[in-house]
């Protein structure tokens, strides 16, 4: 939010510098972000003085050019070339020194040179007033009275704005502050704060008057929930004309670019007092007649934009006897409005119900200083001020007169917050005692009443405007900002506490299997949980009645809680392939939201994607793809850090895998993992492979607990490895002759290993060929070969009978 130093001052008479001010407003929470210096004329005309023209010759040369003779002031005179067809001798001009920088309209810089101009010397420019930016004309030099002296200089003759822009990084709460007299007021506080007692100006609207009452328009509000208080009056035989050059350099100033003199006035009055006001081409209302109301879903209405919008059946209109005119608090309509033909107009100032205008403002994607005030709660109580005080400037400026009374529908008035403070909590939150009366001081300086004081507190009245102040520790938070956060002590002793915690916390094991995932080179990933309903129909396992819908959603592609963290992870693959990003190793902690009947839940994930290659092709190695033995033996290392070794594996029933496996331990899944289904990736534009693991972090996190590490002595006596080279079914699995061997041998078996694996020649059909390694080891002893013998016998014996397998 900009903020003119100029516009402020007409509110505080201070003298303190943009950079001492700027120091203050961001001690008391309106945090400034940048001072910008404005200038109504680029330069401010430094280096432009009053030269006189002493002769005027043709140029030698140059048919259209002429050589001059210019006097400015003590100095000797200069020869300067100058193309105007209406310099003459004995004119006083604006000329352009050696070293000056003049602007072009678009604002680039150029400087004045001593320079030949065919063959003649040249020193300055005289100059026209569309070069200096004083007007817009070119047809000749800018000729000035007689009576001006040589030499003066040209910004003593033009009235030139100088100023100071605050840019304000306005917090979402600070509705009060979005005006140059809503800083003021904190200002103000903030000087008596300073000990600097300023009085605080205010427009006086003391001589409004009702000149007649020759054109009234009628008012219906429908719904004064969405139009709590709504005033109005009529003006005509005014004007319509360009805006006088100190309104104009005040909007200039803040970022705006003035139309005309009454939608100027409106803009003004926004941007002093907070109040959005909108004026009405009085002839283009049909009936004589306001009407404020919803219209029905789908009605076709065509902005100022010139963009034909649909309304919701919630969207809050302006409408006259027979059509809409306006989207009220947002944006008005293309055929309502001020044009130069305008003589009379319907002035509005209105607040409006802050929900419905954000709602509004949100669906049809509408930004504007007005939405901005009014989505955010402004001041219900200087709606029929400003307009008076905006009907005061139209006549002033536009001329007319007010040819109707100020009706104003306020059927229930908004009441202020009654809040109790208690001295005891303030210093408690503060972390130091505050004298009573700077509290009851600076309260006061907030136009928050003081209604009774004891000895434990205050009972207080926060005035309708500060919707960001109704509870106790809100008002120590507004006590806090203007006493001074800086002026708080810091204690020199620190006082810290510590707590046990368990080692199974959620971030520590995140924070473990994190570091480890990063080791192995992946990235994580954040990715947002707002996300589509379309996404629904990529899964079975998903439901729309699962869906936790948004009530104000940004967008119809942001309008519900996530049901699984895949598709807002292939968003992310999406994004980077299409950035020629092709191997890409990525994970995420988050969260999954569900709506079931009884209740809402929510359920944490660790989510690993995998595309691409694994690692980056060398001069000594080839690139190696991202396979699902990869993503395996990641879920497998993942799973292991957690100490959760023994689990068990079946097929996976996911659709969004076209073939997967998921890992359980009882009957609690841990993790599905596998290749993702080419139909859901080509929803995302996706053409080359894309792994996924998801890991059902609660289920994962209780099962770590249940871990119980053992230690034991390093074995004193050597292990013994044996191998068999196993005919098996193709149906068979690793796993199958794992638990087998594990089953015979329980003590001395310590591990078993597939190295090899066969399909081919030489092979029976529907047969393949596993190479399996044996690891035997006694603690106590040395194992014997007829104890080996016995141990193999036995797992070839069980191989042969349960797999029907045979030795090769």
């Amino acid at each position: 939010m900009k903020i003119s130093y100029n516009w402020l001052k007409q509110f505080l008479k201070t003298d303190w510098s943009a950079e001492k001010t700027g120091e203050l407003l961001t001690d008391l929470g309106l945090e400034i972000e940048g001072i910008d210096t404005y200038q109504s004329v680029k330069g401010g005309l430094k280096g432009i003085v009053v030269g006189e023209v002493l002769t005027c010759v043709p140029h030698p040369n140059a048919d259209r050019l002429k050589i001059t003779t210019v006097a400015i002031g003590d100095d000797a005179p200069l020869q300067i070339v100058c193309g105007a067809p209406n310099v003459a001798a004995g004119q006083k001009v604006p000329v352009a020194t050696i070293g000056t920088t003049l602007y072009t309209e678009t604002g680039e810089a150029w400087t004045i040179k001593k320079g030949k101009i065919r063959g003649e010397e040249s020193h300055g420019m005289i100059c026209a007033e569309d070069e200096l930016g004083l007007g817009k004309s070119h047809d000749g030099i800018m000729v000035l009275d007689q009576s001006i002296k040589a030499g003066t200089l040209a910004v003593d003759l033009f009235e030139i704005e100088d100023d100071q822009v605050f840019e304000i990084g306005l917090t979402p709460n600070r509705a009060d502050a979005m005006s140059h007299y809503g800083t003021a007021r904190d200002l103000k506080a903030g000087l008596i704060q300073k000990d600097v007692h300023v009085e605080m100006i205010t427009p006086s609207v003391s001589s409004f008057h009702v000149d007649s009452r020759t054109l009234k328009i009628d008012i219906d509000v429908k719904d004064y929930k969405l139009a709590p208080r709504y005033c109005g009056l009529t003006i005509t035989g005014l004007k319509v004309k360009e805006s006088p050059a100190w309104i104009q350099h005040r909007l200039k100033a803040i970022g705006l670019t003035p139309k005309n003199n009454i939608v100027d006035i409106t803009n003004y009055v926004l941007h002093e007092l907070g109040q959005p006001l909108h004026a009405f081409d009085a002839a283009k209302i049909l009936g004589n007649k306001v009407i404020v109301q919803t219209l029905p879903e789908g009605t076709k209405f065509k902005t100022l934009d010139g963009i034909e919008r649909e309304l919701h059946a919630e969207d809050l209109m302006i409408c006259d006897a027979e059509k809409p005119m306006c989207i009220a608090g947002v944006f008005g309509g293309e055929h309502s409005g001020v044009s130069e033909g305008t003589t009379s107009i319907f002035l509005e100032s209105a607040y409006f119900n802050p929900v419905s205008i954000r709602k509004t403002a949100k669906r049809h994607a509408l930004n504007t200083d007005a939405s901005f005030r009014f989505e955010r709660g402004i001041d219900p109580n200087i709606t029929d001020y400003a307009l008076k005080r905006a009907a005061l400037m139209i006549i002033d400026i536009a001329g007319g007169e007010i040819s109707s009374d100020a009706m104003d529908f306020y059927p229930k008035k908004i009441e202020d917050f009654q809040v109790r403070l208690s001295f005891e909590n303030a210093r408690k939150l503060i972390g130091e005692e505050i004298p009573k009366e700077t509290i009851k001081s600076i309260l006061t300086s907030l136009d928050i009443k003081v209604n009774n004081v004891t000895e434990a507190g205050l009972g207080l009245t926060v005035p309708a405007y500060r919707n960001d102040v109704q509870r106790e520790a809100d008002v120590i938070e507004e006590v806090l900002r203007v006493y001074g956060y800086n002026n708080i002590k810091t204690t020199e002793k620190l006082n810290a506490s510590i707590s046990n915690t368990s080692k199974f916390e959620d971030y520590k094991l995140q924070n473990l299997i994190g570091n480890q995932l990063s080791s192995q080179g992946f990235f994580e990933i954040l990715c947002n949980s707002l996300t589509s309903p379309k996404y629904i129909a990529l899964s079975d396992q998903l439901h729309e009645d699962h869906n936790v819908e948004m009530l104000n959603p940004l967008s119809n592609d942001l309008s519900v809680m996530r049901q699984s963290l895949l598709f807002s992870g292939l968003e992310a693959v999406s994004y980077n392939i299409n950035r020629r990003r092709d191997d890409l190793k990525l994970y995420e902690f988050g969260k999954s939201y569900h709506s079931f009947q009884e209740n809402r839940e929510e359920h944490k994930h660790l989510a690993i994607l995998l595309s691409g290659n694994k690692n980056l092709a060398r001069w000594n190695a080839p690139g190696q793809k991202s396979d699902f033995f990869y993503l395996k033996g990641i879920v497998n290392a993942t799973l292991q850090r957690l100490g959760i070794s023994r689990f068990k594996v079946a097929p996976v029933k996911n659709d969004v895998f076209s073939e997967g496996i998921s890992i359980s331990l009882g009957k609690t899944t841990l993790v599905d993992f596998g290749i993702i289904n080419t139909k859901i990736l080509k929803h995302f534009g996706i053409s080359q492979e894309v792994l996924y693991a998801d890991f059902n972090w609660d289920n994962v996190l209780q099962m770590a607990q249940h871990n119980d590490i053992k230690f034991s002595d390093i074995p004193k006596y050597p292990e013994v490895r044996r191998d068999f080279a196993l005919l098996l079914d193709d149906h068979v699995s690793f796993e199958d002759i794992d638990k087998i061997a594990n089953q015979t041998e329980k003590q001395l078996l310590k591990d078993v290993d597939l190295f090899d694996v066969y399909q081919g020649k030489n092979l029976p059909k529907g047969k393949k060929s596993y190479a399996v390694s044996f690891t035997i080891q006694d603690d106590h002893k040395t194992l014997t070969d007829k104890q080996i013998d016995k141990i193999m016998a036995k797992l070839q014996s069980n191989f042969e009978r349960q797999l029907g397998a045979e030795l090769r």
